[in-house]
């Protein structure tokens, strides 16, 4: 204590100074809830603007992604029609009796000035082309190993079809992805397929010219997890499946929402907006990158935090100047309490604490009427360790054992103690007997394979012998039974071999 503080003591008197003590917490609670209701009014502010920063942006991804849905869905309707018009057309002897140019320019109408459709093929059972929208004499291919072309087969039921991307032979490996129906027999057998190919151009031009922030990504996914587009692109990236991303797991659990999520293919967060379309299986997902619509949020957050964190030092400085001496008191206390209730050489708890966990976990058993058990754990041939190796040796066996005893006790109420020499007490609350005799094995194999070397132990190696004893409690029972019993128990141990544990069993 500082001559002074013993000089103002003296001066005012035990009481005084316990008044005087009481003052400085009351001014340093003052203090203290003064920077806390200006930090929280700070804060509650600039949660709210947050709020507003990531409602504006979902708003403004819902726009973006109707926009791209109802171009998408625009388009494919007009597919869609035209993949219909040579489906009927086909069925018609008189159109297929017409001289190839004119049969052509009725099949296919203008399908091919579409800016970016690929191919308009009919193809025939085999898979080979047999009408070409854009030549009177068909290219040559054959595509019965399509995946269009294999599901339309061998699944007449399933109508219009959209593949997944896929590289054109016809047109130097442009990516693509292909609508498809199927043709049929006057007896429903297969007849072929009429072929729609898509350049994904179309997808990459649209998406470029909807604006999401540096990092923001928007991506058109199939409902089976493949990424048919990507903005920003990477031709890396079409084509591959998710469906094992969190994100995914999000898209298609229902029809459209919201959420925060990490990009499985950047790592990068993003404030994403879903939408299933509700009449073709594919998902529109827009995204903004965190970092960049918070961006604003974070310069105001900066300017109204530092101000408040001004006013804020500036009370807990006084608060702190006032408490100080109270501060340290109480921390000296506490380190003495802890002192007086701790081993210093393994940091278990001591003997007298032990008495103390004891005491309140045996009352509680009563009141519960729970099973209490103990495990006393013993070094084997303590002393003749010490004789051989020194007692500072000795001390360092005694802190492994320590700690393999705090490494396999993992629950909050269990509690180990240093009983005395080589011996400790680990209280185990409501634990049965199986349960006690396990932890006392994962214990005694912990010690055995801590390997350190014991030349005058039968097993070459330092081990420990452990009692267990498991009990609940009656009325009448008395404490000092159960410890009893754990030493019996633990004596059991040391007579039929060491390095073992022995149950007392449950009464």
């Amino acid at each position: 204590m500082a001559k002074t503080e013993r000089h103002w003591i003296s001066r005012l008197g035990s009481g005084m100074w316990q008044r005087l003590s009481a003052s400085s917490l009351v001014v340093a609670a003052c203090g203290a809830m003064i920077a806390v209701v200006m930090v929280g009014l700070c804060a509650v502010v600039l949660y709210q603007g947050r709020q507003d920063a990531q409602d504006h942006t979902r708003d403004t991804l819902r726009d973006i992604a109707l926009i791209a849905q109802r171009d998408i869905e625009r388009n494919f309707e007009l597919y869609a029609l035209s993949l219909q018009a040579v489906v009927d057309g086909v069925k018609q002897p008189e159109v297929m009796a017409l001289p190839p140019r004119l049969r052509r320019e009725v099949l296919f109408d203008r399908a091919t000035t579409a800016k970016y459709l690929g191919s308009l093929l009919v193809l025939d059972a085999q898979g080979n082309i047999v009408m070409d929208s854009a030549s009177d004499t068909p290219r040559q291919g054959n595509f019965a190993d399509r995946p269009y072309f294999t599901v339309q087969r061998d699944h007449p039921d399933t109508g219009l079809y959209m593949s997944d991307p896929f590289q054109s032979r016809l047109r130097d490996g442009a990516m693509s992805i292909a609508l498809t129906r199927r043709l049929s027999h006057s007896d429903g057998s297969f007849a072929g397929v009429v072929l729609l190919a898509v350049n994904l151009e179309y997808f990459r031009d649209l998406f470029a010219g909807l604006a999401l922030g540096p990092h923001g990504s928007l991506s058109l996914i199939g409902r089976n997890g493949v990424m048919i587009m990507r903005q920003p692109y990477d031709p890396k990236i079409v084509g591959r499946n998710i469906r094992g991303a969190r994100t995914f797991e999000r898209f298609i659990s229902e029809p459209e929402g919201s959420f925060s999520e990490t990009a499985s293919i950047d790592g990068v967060r993003r404030l994403y907006w879903f939408q299933n379309f509700p009449n073709a299986p594919l998902i529109i997902m827009t995204a903004a990158a965190e970092q960049d619509f918070y961006a604003n949020w974070r310069r105001r957050a900066v300017t109204i935090g530092s101000l408040m964190v001004a006013f804020g030092v500036a009370f807990i400085a006084l608060s702190m100047l006032l408490s100080v001496q109270l501060r340290r008191r109480m921390r000296a206390e506490s380190e003495l309490q802890l002192l007086a209730r701790t081993d210093g050489l393994t940091g278990l708890n001591n003997r007298r604490s032990l008495g103390e966990i004891l005491d309140q976990e045996w009352r509680r058993a009563k009141r519960t009427r729970s099973v209490m058990s103990l495990l006393f754990v013993d070094i084997d041939r303590f002393k003749a360790y010490n004789d051989t190796y020194g007692h500072q040796a000795g001390d360092d066996a005694l802190a492994a054992v320590a700690r393999c005893i705090t490494g396999n006790i993992r629950r909050p109420v269990d509690t180990a103690a240093r009983y005395g020499g080589e011996e400790f007490v680990v209280v185990l609350p409501n634990t049965t007997p199986d349960g006690a005799t396990e932890i006392a094995e994962r214990i005694r194999t912990a010690i055995c394979e801590c390997a350190i070397e014991h030349a005058g132990s039968e097993y070459g190696r330092v081990t420990a012998s452990i009692g267990v004893v498991s009990r609940e409690p009656c009325a009448n029972d008395d404490l000092t039974a159960v410890i009893k019993a754990a030493d019996e128990a633990l004596y059991k141990a040391k007579m039929t071999g060491r390095n073992k544990v022995s149950h007392f069993g449950v009464s």
